[in-house]
């Protein structure tokens, strides 16, 4: 029998496990069963699929609820399923919007598979409003996307949006910086199976099968994915095993679709989140320091474990010519642990008495290996009432969910066992959360220019946590009420297109936020986001150009102060604002020529913040208090650019060079110069040859080169300083990027 989180995941999803076999043995028998059984499914569906409907096919309404039309006053990137196709080459979602306006992206393990973060605007992934078809993915507690959750998204996606700001009201998570939506759920009537492997450095690689029946009696439609994703890292021993599968099944017609999705992703993820110092990085910049906490070879099983499954139904009907309705029903459920070894902890730490020997000696503390749960369920829905007439449009939607998470910790073996009573739970914490909100649309054409937008979203958080890992006592309970208006206007004529609006997003705290003292409970953070943009466009070239001004209020910011159980958190700060412009252009030189870029110019600041430092020096436990009348916000820098040479050098041959300038960051709030992550440019470079048999059948193989240069740069970090003995020391640790790398494969579509 496998051992506990490791059973063969997806061969549990298609009921073929077969035990007993080798490791080589079972992943040769795993991808010819996963051959056979996409081979039965395409022949079975393919034979009975139509290649004509007389049906009016009603493409995924539950979509415009949250995205951003043409010309609706908001700041964003529209990318195409044929744009993702040539990105999605192996590397988790973040890396895939590298090329994005004000984007900048990391990885734990070094080269972008596994643990991965994306930033817009400065603005981290807890801030940035994440969904799928319209359905809220960030985490409730945490308010984090974790992209690890999603292996090979990219594959079932048809198309992605990015709203840079505050943007158009959306469900779930405040948006802060940017909303990144994602489309699985346009109607493909054409059937096809496409097989699709990558190999490249550091043993990755990634197997991907997709298959769509096509329209079948001219009303049902049936997509399934099933994607393997394996690497070593660069990061020494930072391995990442990634398994996940995509089912649709579609029935359609003239008036109304019912749309089922199920997908899920496994993740097993080697710690590489713990960074290293200067020292290490300037000698052995791979150094992986997770695990050494065993003596000798470091914990083998330091790893991360998860699984998350998604169920999502959608009705969507076309009541008349003016009118459409849709509804979701959604729930999502999460389970998993995180591994790890500690050496010399205290019993008394695990609510446990200590161990006296045989001799009458006592002994306090021992080596262990324990487990951090988590088990949670997300469900909630989503509905839109969609109104359009000659030069009015309205949409009036919302949302309800609801979070249900069980948080607690088991040891599992430890070097004095005698005493600790088999898998020991030393804490057990529950925490709910749901989320009520409601929003109104209205685009109105004033005339043959002018269209104005108004958008109206009043959203409700109630907050319960039943106590923390190293606060049990600590209750929870918050209740918070927003009120988020957006105004615009937009103005277009020819090829020229003008728009400013303003926009309020509110969000509640973190779950860790909450872990402060009684009396300095956060209180939620304000945005008030203003946009000007100036668009031309015609056949050949596209030029934008967009002003914000990102004014916040109570933005919560690590100072170095520290709570009830010495733990560092989050401070709401009164006044910070980003002011920037964002350019970006496109143009089809001739036949064989195209050039892509993007710049963004921006400058990060708060105002009257204070730094708190550790002084050991003083038994009483007081920190240094140093103050600030301007400072950068960290992981800002002033300037992030991007940019992409096309070169068509035949009908089947396709060279892109591929550059990424990001600059200087501060790794925290007080614009120390000691305390940086440089700046770094990137060159890469890709080859695609395809073939192209007919309008279905079609043939990619690709090639990148990854970082050309070999550039030694870091992408992420972290910092503190304390006073100890006298002096003032400050530690940064960083996460190293890989050197030159590639990513090679093939791709047929039959």
């Amino acid at each position: 029998m496998p051992a506990k989180g490791e059973a063969p995941y997806l061969d549990t999803v298609l009921g073929i496990i077969t035990p007993g076999c080798s490791a080589q043995i079972f992943i040769t028998m795993y991808y010819l069963r996963l051959s056979l059984f996409f081979g039965l499914f395409s022949f079975t569906f393919f034979a009975s699929a139509q290649k004509k409907a007389d049906t009016t096919l009603l493409q995924p309404i539950e979509i415009n609820t949250v995205r951003a039309s043409d010309n609706t006053p908001v700041t964003k990137t529209n990318i195409s399923k044929e744009e993702i196709e040539k990105r999605n080459i192996g590397y988790d979602l973040p890396f895939i919007l590298n090329q994005t306006p004000s984007v900048q992206v990391n990885s734990d393990a070094g080269n972008g598979i596994g643990y991965t973060g994306i930033r817009i605007r400065g603005t981290d992934a807890t801030r940035i409003n994440f969904t799928i078809n319209g359905i809220p993915y960030n985490d409730a507690e945490s308010q984090g996307t974790f992209f690890v959750n999603l292996p090979d998204i990219a594959s079932s996606s048809n198309s992605i949006q990015i709203q840079r700001g505050v943007g158009t009201s959306t469900n779930g998570a405040g948006s802060f910086g940017g909303s990144i939506n994602i489309n699985t759920n346009d109607i493909d009537s054409n059937k096809n199976f496409t097989i699709s492997n990558s190999i490249g450095s550091y043993q990755s690689y990634k197997t991907t099968l997709i298959a769509n029946t096509g329209l079948i009696n001219k009303h049902f439609i049936f997509t399934g994915r099933l994607s393997n994703i394996n690497s070593d890292g660069y990061v020494d021993r930072a391995k990442t095993k990634l398994q996940s599968y995509f089912a649709s099944a579609l029935y359609v017609d003239s008036k109304q679709s019912l749309r089922f999705n199920t997908f899920s992703g496994r993740e097993k993820t080697y710690a590489a989140w713990f960074g290293i110092n200067a020292a290490t990085l300037d000698t052995n910049r791979t150094y992986n320091p997770a695990g050494t906490e065993k003596s000798g070879e470091p914990y083998d099983n330091e790893t991360d474990n998860y699984t998350q499954t998604h169920y999502q139904l959608f009705y969507n009907r076309k009541i008349n010519e003016r009118l459409k309705l849709n509804v979701a029903l959604f729930l999502t459920k999460g389970k998993g642990y995180f591994e790890q070894y500690k050496a010399g902890q205290s019993f008394s730490t695990y609510g446990l008495p200590d161990y006296i020997n045989s001799n009458n000696d006592t002994i306090s503390s021992t080596d262990l290996v324990r487990q951090l749960w988590l088990d949670n369920n997300f469900y909630g829905t989503i509905f839109s009432l969609q109104y359009a007439k000659n030069k009015t449009s309205f949409i009036f939607g919302g949302g309800y969910n609801k979070y249900d998470g069980l948080h607690f910790g088991e040891i599992i073996n430890a070097e004095i066992s005698q005493s600790i009573p088999n898998q020991y739970r030393w804490y057990n914490n529950d925490a709910t959360k749901s989320d009520l909100s409601f929003y109104s649309k209205w685009n109105q054409k004033l005339n043959d220019n002018w269209q104005s937008y108004v958008d109206l979203q009043v959203r409700n958080v109630n907050y319960y946590i039943n106590g923390f890992r190293n606060n049990p006592q600590l209750i929870v309970k918050n209740n918070y009420t927003f009120f988020n208006p957006k105004l615009g206007f937009t103005y277009v004529k020819d090829n020229d297109k003008f728009y400013i609006s303003y926009a309020k997003s509110s969000k509640e705290p973190n779950r860790d936020d909450f872990e402060a003292k009684i009396k300095e409970i956060p209180k939620p953070e304000t945005l008030h986001d203003f946009e000007l943009g100036y668009e031309h466009k015609n056949k050949n070239s596209n030029y934008t150009m967009n002003l914000f001004y990102m004014l916040y209020k109570n933005q919560l910011v690590l100072t170095g102060k520290i709570n009830d159980v010495y733990a560092y958190t989050r401070t709401n700060i009164d006044n910070s604002f980003r002011l920037g412009l964002e350019l970006q252009g496109s143009t089809v030189v001739n036949r064989w020529l195209a050039l892509n870029a993007n710049l963004t110019f921006s400058t990060n600041k708060l105002r009257e913040f204070y730094e708190y430092i550790d002084n050991y020096d003083d038994a009483s436990g007081t920190q240094q208090k140093n103050y600030y009348q301007t400072s950068d916000i960290s992981f800002s820098p002033s300037i992030i650019g991007g940019g992409s040479i096309i070169v068509k050098a035949s009908k089947e041959i396709e060279i892109t060079f591929i550059g990424k300038y990001v600059g200087k960051q501060f790794l925290d709030n007080t614009s120390n110069k000691n305390r940086i992550l440089h700046d770094y440019y990137t060159q890469d470079a890709r080859i695609n040859y395809n073939i192209e048999f007919n309008k279905s059948r079609k043939m990619n193989l690709f090639f990148q080169a990854n970082n050309l240069f070999s550039k030694k740069y870091v992408s992420n970090g972290y910092t503190f300083s304390y006073i100890y003995g006298g002096a003032f020391t400050t530690e940064n640790y960083y996460y190293p990027m890989a050197t030159f790398n590639v990513m090679g494969g093939l791709s047929i579509t039959l």
